[in-house]
């Protein structure tokens, strides 16, 4: 049994990954300030939940105390957040991720995954996305996202850290809540539809994403939590589909069985155009680990939102 802290865990992908760890026996700390995450995310779940933001060096500092390994989730996301507030953004992400490292740092806390983004890759054209290809945000929040990935792999090499620098790709599935104005696109679009509203598409269609269902993304972080895994680069977690925007929609009207409404408007700025991942280190690192099928996770999102509207209108 490990004891894991998950920062963030009250969030999409934290309480996700919390579930499946208590199910495997483990035990589970979680740090969470409820700027992005929800309390009642972890109705139901054994856990020690703490409220307090990766800016409170005592808190943090408390929360890191007695742990094995830390699932370092906690950030604010959003590209066009961070360009309407970039400073807020760096202090999340940045600064949160440097305290939260320090912190462990001393309680000899030494094993340390982060989330970081594949928005990092920002204007590198390439696909599919290698590790090793040079790197350029287009975002303040891939720049704090960048910022994240390198001050833990740099506490490996300076302090003998064990680290992995997870690069995430547009992850998606049940929890994800949409309603607020920094929702993720498929949230968004299922709300949508099944409330009559039409889909509203940033540009014509063509951008594409390598979308990775967060069972898969849990699967990984909880092998790797487990095993202390360890690589000295960054490690994209996407399985390297090239789903655009137009296949997407066809793939949600199957899962949904009925068409949708859409409606076109201008790209957003700060949106890479295309993402797909590479992920020979991945495989190398995760042996054996097969990703959810889009199709299979977008019917599994869809029921989990209407199970939810159904719960709400009893």
């Amino acid at each position: 049994m490990k004891k894991i802290l998950i920062t963030g865990g009250a969030g999409f992908i934290g309480h996700n990954l919390a579930r499946e760890a208590l199910a495997a026996g483990h035990e589970v700390r979680i740090l969470d300030d409820l700027s992005n995450g929800y309390r009642d995310n972890l109705d139901g779940l054994d856990v020690d939940f703490r409220e307090a933001s990766l800016l409170d060096e005592e808190a943090v500092g408390s929360a890191v105390k007695g742990v094995d390994s830390i699932v370092h989730l906690g950030a604010l996301g959003s590209v066009p957040r961070s360009i309407k507030d970039p400073l807020r953004s760096h202090h999340a992400n940045a600064t949160g991720t440097l305290t939260l490292l320090d912190r462990a740092r001393r309680a000899d806390v030494t094993h340390v995954m982060c989330a970081s983004s594949s928005s990092v890759y920002g204007m590198n054209p390439a696909l599919p996305k290698n590790e090793r290809e040079w790197v350029r945000p287009m975002s303040p929040y891939a720049v704090s996202k960048l910022a994240t990935e390198q001050y833990t792999l740099a506490f490996q090499q300076s302090y003998g850290f064990e680290t992995l620098a997870f690069r995430f790709f547009n992850v998606y599935g049940p929890g994800q809540r949409a309603g607020h104005v920094y929702a993720a696109v498929i949230p968004t679009w299922i709300d949508a539809a099944l409330n009559g509203r039409p889909l509203f598409v940033n540009g014509d269609g063509s951008n594409s994403r390598d979308f990775t269902y967060v069972g898969t993304v849990c699967e990984v972080l909880l092998s790797a939590a487990e095993r202390r895994t360890s690589h000295p680069e960054p490690v994209n977690l996407a399985f390297g589909t090239n789903t655009t925007l137009a296949q997407l929609i066809a793939e949600l009207q199957a899962a949904l069985e009925f068409p949708v409404q859409l409606q076109f408007r201008e790209p957003r700025p700060g949106d890479v155009p295309h993402s797909q991942a590479e992920n020979e280190a991945l495989r190398s690192l995760i042996p054996g680990i097969e990703p959810t099928q889009l199709a299979e996770g977008l019917r599994h999102t869809v029921d989990w939102f209407q199970q939810t509207i159904e719960r709400k209108s009893r």
